[in-house]
């Protein structure tokens, strides 16, 4: 795990509350994963950030569910990735988990849901996975 991966779970009390930057739970740490919010891992060293991997940049997500969930919204609608996005780029701003943002994302979060509820992937499985929906905190 990176340090600055490590200094963010600390930080955020993540292993304390139990839960990531989208309200997905978890039991080990092991399964947590540094997101890049704001410049994507790929672009960081064309804007020489190296692998971007800085507290400002970031956001710690279950890898996966939320995070695995985040790059399949990103896919299907940019729009509502970019609205996520933003709410956890607020939780860094604010240094800290916020419920509000919490309570935002989740209903981002339904929104994509009710619209791909009946969306297959290539192989004919359901777009959305049973643990994208239930493994989260109840707000």
């Amino acid at each position: 795990m990176k340090p600055v991966t490590i200094e963010m779970i600390q930080d955020y009390r993540i292993n304390e509350l139990k839960y990531d930057f989208m309200g997905y739970v978890f039991k080990d740490l092991r399964e947590l994963s540094f997101h890049h919010l704001i410049v994507p891992r790929h672009l960081c060293p064309k804007k020489r950030l190296g692998d971007g991997y800085f507290k400002w940049n970031g956001a710690i997500l279950v890898r996966d569910t939320a995070h695995d969930y985040l790059h399949l919204i990103e896919h299907y609608d940019e729009d509502l990735f970019e609205l996520i996005t933003a709410e956890m780029i607020d939780q860094n701003v604010k240094n800290r988990l916020d419920i509000e943002n919490l309570k935002r994302i989740r209903n981002i979060l339904l929104a994509f849901e009710t619209e791909y509820a009946d969306e297959v992937d290539t192989h004919g499985k359901r777009l959305i996975k049973d643990k994208f929906i239930t493994n989260r905190i109840r707000l």
